[in-house]
């Protein structure tokens, strides 16, 4: 299962300027850029459901010239929730109640479907009167043309093109051409990998794409051609890697679920999807971590805290 959160996550935290400079840039004409402050993750109880929900990301910036602080908020939807506009409401909220500063409110869709325009605002009216109108700002990928991206030198762009509007005879190009950028950015060697993982999570080819991708590749210069493959090979044997690892993985996620759930009842979807996301190591330390634990509100903090 993609831990697909946890993958966007990663990839705001590792490139959050570049995030903001490539969709957002009235933020970098007025923010402090040296200035940025990763806050640390909140927990806030959706009044809707009862779930908890823990806020993807929280950066504090200054404004220009000024002592004042602003947050940045940015929530990350991999698919359509019901009433997602008013639990956004709610988040802005709780956030303004904690902070008492300005909040910049940011949703990035990554569904496939459905290809509409998601909501971008919460109101509350009469038939005479609008007391509360909320906005909030979005990034949907497939409402976005991967060909408007291709020749822009950010990261973020080389590695968001693969989940933007593509036909499906082009995502072997999308995915070459995307490899070729992220060989031009000068990235170190983390943080190709950071962006090569992504493209290879959201563009696995089948027999068919992967032959086509080939017949590309031998047509690009040989030094190109050569950067290239390097990526290429080394997602092979990550792979390779990875599936000797997996399957005592799959076990010891399923042990740590039945431990949870005879403890304190069954786990929201929430909850085992942020397990499922742990590294086998993090998992052998939840082992340990879950025989002190009292309430499922202490494996929320643990989860908060990885």
């Amino acid at each position: 299962m993609i831990d697909h959160d946890g993958l966007f996550k990663k990839l705001l935290k590792n490139f959050f300027p570049e995030f903001i400079e490539l969709f957002f840039p009235d933020i970098s004409n007025y923010w402090q850029r040296n200035s940025l402050q990763f806050l640390p993750q909140e927990i806030i109880t959706d009044i809707i459901d009862g779930e908890k929900k823990i806020v993807d990301i929280l950066v504090q910036a200054l404004f220009q010239n000024q002592e004042k602080s602003f947050i940045i908020h940015v929530e990350h939807q991999s698919y359509t929730k019901n009433n997602f506009n008013q639990r956004n409401f709610l988040y802005y909220t709780h956030l303004y109640k904690e902070y008492r500063l300005p909040i910049y409110p940011i949703v990035i869709y990554s569904h496939d479907a459905p290809l509409t325009q998601e909501a971008s605002s919460f109101k509350i009216d009469f038939p005479e009167w609008a007391p509360l109108k909320f906005e909030y700002r979005v990034v949907q990928l497939n409402q976005l043309d991967w060909q408007d991206f291709v020749n822009i030198r950010n990261p973020v762009a080389c590695a968001l093109m693969s989940k933007m509007r593509m036909g499906t005879e082009e995502r072997p190009t999308v995915k070459l051409l995307s490899l070729q950028l992220l060989t031009s950015l000068g990235l170190n060697p983390a943080q190709i990998e950071l962006i090569s993982g992504f493209i290879g999570t959201y563009l696995k080819l089948n027999a068919a794409e992967e032959a086509e991708f080939q017949r590309l590749i031998a047509t690009i210069e040989p030094r190109k051609q050569e950067e290239v493959m390097e990526i290429v090979t080394d997602w092979m044997e990550r792979g390779i890697e990875q599936g000797m690892q997996q399957g005592m993985q799959r076990e010891a996620v399923l042990f740590a679920q039945r431990l949870l759930n005879r403890r304190f009842g069954n786990l929201s979807t929430q909850q085992q999807e942020r397990i499922q996301s742990l590294s086998t190591q993090k998992l052998e330390e939840l082992g340990e971590a879950l025989l002190d634990f009292t309430s499922i509100a202490d494996l929320e903090t643990w989860l908060s805290e990885c």
